[in-house]
């Protein structure tokens, strides 16, 4: 397993969850919300900074099938926003699928509904992201998912 932060990041098309993990990466945890917009790039690329982090996990949204379709083009075209900002720190796609379901059910699990989980499902979100692909390292042995290509 390798050491470092890691950042991990559910993209919306309203809110933007971050979660990040401790320097073993070991335990995921939530950060904030970033609301989408001109102003994400440089709130995410702050946070990236500030945790000195060895890498973005990014949701990556694959139809059940496991198929790329419209969110996952998004995704895409937010990373190549991303990726300059926060150069030289890579980026990796993580498959999230039933990442927000999971959330949701953890949040209700912990008595939270309704609105109340509105304001952070996004960070639930993204720290489901996260763990999955620090659980899926350690039992692989390799970096999760796939490394981000601008020019792809």
């Amino acid at each position: 397993m390798r050491k470092g932060r890691r950042i991990g990041i559910d993209v919306g098309d309203v809110r933007i969850g971050v979660a990040v993990c401790d320097p073993d990466g070991m335990l995921a945890t939530p950060v904030e919300t970033v609301r989408a917009g001109p102003r994400a790039i440089g709130r995410l690329a702050e946070l990236v900074q500030e945790v000195d982090a060895l890498e973005c996990i990014v949701g990556l949204p694959l139809g059940l099938s496991g198929r790329e379709g419209p969110a996952a083009v998004k995704v895409r075209a937010f990373c190549a926003e991303l990726a300059p900002a926060i150069n030289p720190v890579p980026i990796r796609l993580f498959d999230e699928r039933m990442s927000t379901m999971t959330a949701n059910s953890l949040l209700r699990e912990g008595g939270r509904t309704g609105a109340s989980t509105r304001s952070i499902i996004d960070q639930a979100a993204a720290t489901v992201i996260l763990q999955t692909a620090l659980d899926s390292e350690r039992t692989r042995g390799s970096a999760p998912g796939e490394t981000f290509v601008r020019d792809r």
